[in-house]
C-alpha cells in the first residue's frame, strides 16, 4: 500500500489516520533519507494516538515514551553503534510491551525488528515537487 503526500499537512494526516487505528503491541518501522518528513510523520502519528504533548525527535536519548489512548514509544536509532546499545535501553520492554513503537532508522537495527512490524519507508521525487512524497507501507497485516 502507498500513498502519495504533496505537503507537510498530507503528509501529518495522513500519519495521524494510521496512529488512530494502531494498537497495542504493534511496531511501525519509518525509514528514508535525513529532511524526508519521518519527524513529520511521528508528529501526526502521535496526534492519532491522542499525545497531547509536543513530539521532539529523540536522536539523543534514542527513545522518547509519551501518553496517549495508548503508550506511545517513540525511536530514533540513528546514532546506535550496535544491537547491544538496544539492549542496554531494554527494548524488548518497549517492542513486546504495552504501547505502539514507532522505530526512525529502524534499517539500522533491522536484525532484532519483529516480523510483524509494519515497515514504512517515504521517499522524495523531486521531479513531482518539491514537497513530493511516497510513502509505502509494508505488512501482510495491512490491505490495500
Amino acid at each position: 500500500m502507498f500513498y502519495e503526500s504533496n505537503s507537510y499537512e498530507d503528509t501529518f494526516d495522513f500519519a495521524k489516520e494510521l496512529g488512530a487505528k494502531a494498537k497495542p503491541g504493534e511496531i511501525y518501522c519509518l525509514n528514508g533519507e535525513l529532511g524526508v518528513g519521518k519527524t513529520v510523520f511521528a508528529k501526526g502519528f502521535a496526534k492519532g494516538l491522542g499525545v497531547a504533548a509536543e513530539i521532539t525527535s529523540p536522536t539523543f536519548c534514542i527513545v522518547n515514551e509519551y501518553a496517549g489512548r495508548i503508550p506511545f514509544y517513540h525511536f530514533d536509532v540513528y546514532r546506535i553503534e550496535s544491537v547491544e546499545e538496544m539492549d542496554n535501553i531494554g527494548y524488548l520492554e518497549y517492542f513486546y510491551g504495552p504501547g505502539v513503537c514507532l522505530v526512525e532508522w529502524a534499517e539500522l537495527v533491522v536484525e532484532i525488528i519483529p516480523d510483524r512490524a509494519t515497515q514504512i519507508n517515504i521517499s522524495k521525487d523531486f521531479e513531482r515537487g518539491t514537497d513530493y512524497r511516497r510513502i509505502e507501507l509494508k505488512n501482510d497485516n495491512i490491505s490495500d
